[in-house]
């Protein structure tokens, strides 16, 4: 099951680093076509002289470099003027601000640090930002080295805050000596003969465009990318692609050659394949959103991860990961900038797109609706609101008989914006996908209601249950009643799978979980209606890993402070089992990744039921590489596993 291009026609428009890409795209299975888009043509020395006069006599206050070969250029320039060293001198009294690594190691070079790095990936909006977040220009002398073509939005913007702002061009961007190949690259593409076309950068659209347009086939080529997968290698080159009404179908999550061949390599086909199926179907291709997919004929297709929860057999081990629309991923992070938390979680559209996005973007085998556990909790009339950090507050918390008795009956049709979710996902998602809805354990959701918040000893929440049973048990029958009811439409609307998470029921002792927690979880195991597997998970729950199989429950999602071998044997393998990877692994290195869960797979191999995920959340700052590396590594590595009989 190893991912790579599988021989699809992949073309790029790289110059500078043809031949390397050219290799790269081989070494990953792909039939290459590479057509040198463009050149570097160094212009008249004038502006460089007026910028190095304004440096050298103190005129510049900011310097902001935005790319490795223009420092390097300017560099050059003036070294061969025998300025070097007061070049250095002058930099270091100017406040240096470099778009990325490449102008840090120009800088490098000349033993210079800048005095602010923009993070990759980026655009000209993330360094006003920048510098937005950290000092006022209102009056400050601002050199911008350009590249290519001028930016006048970024020198506006600039302008706009009171900078007196300047620019020192070292080169523009023309068409390379040869346009022949680029000529029959594009009518290759308007003529529909290539599956993959990849853009490192916006220079390259443009030219591609100005020459479509001189041999007659601008129209061809734009409606040709409806049938073509287009990849970006960053956001200022997707941020063009959409400006010539084109989505991107990938970008990696740093803007690297190598990133943007490995990681779309992994995916091509199933992105060819979605985007050639929605063509056949109608739907406009080239301009579009994941949303506007609509796959045919689904319930012809069983998911593997499906096979897994039912004890069937599959041809590799299913892998799916909590929290895989996350903070982790720069995407979800762009969408979160533009809409909070709450607003993202009630626009269905929002949701459908984030959900979808973790899927296409880490190739696992399952998605889970974009929701919250404690949203139900407005629907029962309790005051739930989510704070700028994205932490959820209650005001009145459920500690008195009033306070319960007050709790309003749950009407289904108030969650409307998550069956509305769950609808579009199940539509745009590829049919061997499986959809999981959720929703929280009623422990878990009463527990939050009662404390406030997060605790280390729930002594509000235990001191309410050991008091008054009559209460808690008032409280958890409400609770119930509303999360099988909303479980029940979730799979309405065309969840494939639900999970239970019980996150904070950890917290008790076998005998207080017997007592007040599993009756009524057998409750709302039994009244969930339709064919769909019930995934019940927890944290910290080694000690009542039984008592959850009795909830009668299909799957048990493991923690990883358990050994999985372990748990298996004392849940019993007529219950699958779903983990559990511990998530701070994911922070160490891609060997320490595979490694361990070759452990776990190797524990679990040749038992059908096993679906690989974390013991809990992935983490924000986990590197995407790591995800990526470890959703392949159990997909292959399981896949040989079961080929051979081991």
């Amino acid at each position: 099951m190893i991912k790579g291009f599988n021989g699809l026609k992949v073309t790029s428009f790289e110059s500078r680093r043809s031949k390397e890409i050219e290799k790269l795209i081989t070494y990953h299975g792909g039939t290459p076509r590479v057509a040198p888009s463009m050149k570097e043509i160094p212009l008249d020395t004038v502006n460089i002289t007026n910028f190095k006069t304004d440096l050298f006599s103190g005129k510049t206050d900011i310097l902001i470099l935005m790319t490795g070969v223009g420092t390097r250029m300017l560099t050059q320039h003036i070294q061969t003027e025998n300025d070097l060293e007061k070049y250095k001198e002058s930099l270091k009294n100017t406040k240096l601000i470099a778009r990325g690594p490449k102008p840090v190691s120009a800088l490098k070079e000349i033993d210079l640090v800048p005095d602010i790095t923009i993070k990759e990936p980026n655009t000209w909006k993330d360094i006003v930002t920048t510098i937005d977040d950290t000092f006022d220009i209102k009056g400050l002398s601002i050199y911008i080295q350009e590249y290519g073509v001028s930016n006048k939005e970024f020198i506006e913007e600039l302008s706009k805050r009171g900078a007196n702002v300047n620019t020192v061009s070292i080169y523009r961007w023309g068409l390379p000596d040869d346009i022949q190949p680029l000529k029959e690259a594009i009518t290759s593409i308007a003529n529909g003969g290539e599956d993959l076309v990849l853009f490192t950068s916006s220079q390259q659209i443009v030219n591609m465009f100005d020459i479509a347009s001189n041999e007659g086939l601008k129209t061809e080529l734009y409606n040709s990318f409806g049938n073509t997968v287009v990849g970006s290698i960053g956001p200022t080159t997707s941020e063009t692609l959409r400006n010539f009404k084109i989505s991107v179908d990938y970008e990696p999550d740093s803007p690297k050659m190598g990133n943007l061949i490995r990681e779309i390599a992994r995916v091509s086909e199933e992105l060819l394949s979605r985007k050639r199926t929605a063509l056949k179907s109608g739907i406009k291709t080239v301009n579009w959103k994941r949303t506007d997919m609509s796959w045919e004929n689904r319930e012809k297709t069983t998911s593997q991860f499906i096979k897994a929860c039912r004890l069937e057999k599959t041809d590799y081990t299913p892998i799916w990961i909590m929290r895989q629309a996350g903070r982790f991923l720069r995407e979800y992070r762009e969408t979160r900038a533009k809409v909070s938390f709450i607003e993202l979680c009630k626009t269905p559209e929002i949701a459908a797109d984030v959900t979808l996005m973790a899927v296409e973007r880490l190739n696992v085998d399952a998605a889970i609706i974009f929701s919250d556990i404690l949203l139900i909790l407005q629907s029962l009339g309790v005051d739930l609101e989510y704070s700028k950090n994205d932490g959820p507050q209650i005001q009145r918390v459920l500690r008195s008989p009033k306070a319960v008795d007050s709790l309003l009956n749950f009407e289904p049709e108030s969650m409307d914006y998550v069956y509305d979710a769950i609808k579009l996902v199940r539509s745009s998602l590829k049919p061997d996908k499986a959809l999981i809805g959720f929703a929280g354990a009623p422990f878990t959701v009463a527990s939050y209601a009662i404390e406030g918040g997060g605790s280390k000893n729930y002594i509000h929440t235990k001191t309410l249950m050991y008091k008054d049973p009559g209460l808690w048990n008032s409280l958890m029958m409400k609770l119930t009643n509303a999360t099988a009811s909303y479980l029940n439409h979730q799979i309405k609307a065309g969840a494939d799978a639900v999970q239970i998470f019980d996150s904070w029921v950890g917290c008790l002792s076998p005998d207080d979980f017997s007592e007040y927690v599993l009756p009524h979880m057998k409750k709302l195991v039994s009244m969930i209606e339709g064919d769909v597997p019930v995934i019940l998970f927890g944290t910290d729950t080694a000690t009542l890993l039984g008592q959850m199989t009795d909830t009668g429950c299909d799957v048990i999602g493991v923690d990883w402070r358990v050994d999985i071998e372990e748990a298996w044997q004392g849940i019993g393998y007529e219950t699958a089992i779903q983990g559990n990877l511990d998530p701070l692994c994911l922070l160490s290195t891609q060997s320490y990744v595979k490694n361990e869960a070759k452990k776990i797979l190797d524990k679990t191999a040749g038992i059908p039921g096993h679906i690989f995920n974390l013991g809990h959340g992935v983490l924000p700052p986990t590197p995407v590489d790591n995800v990526l590396a470890l959703v392949d590594m159990v997909h292959e590595y399981s896949q040989n596993i079961k080929k051979d009989g081991l």
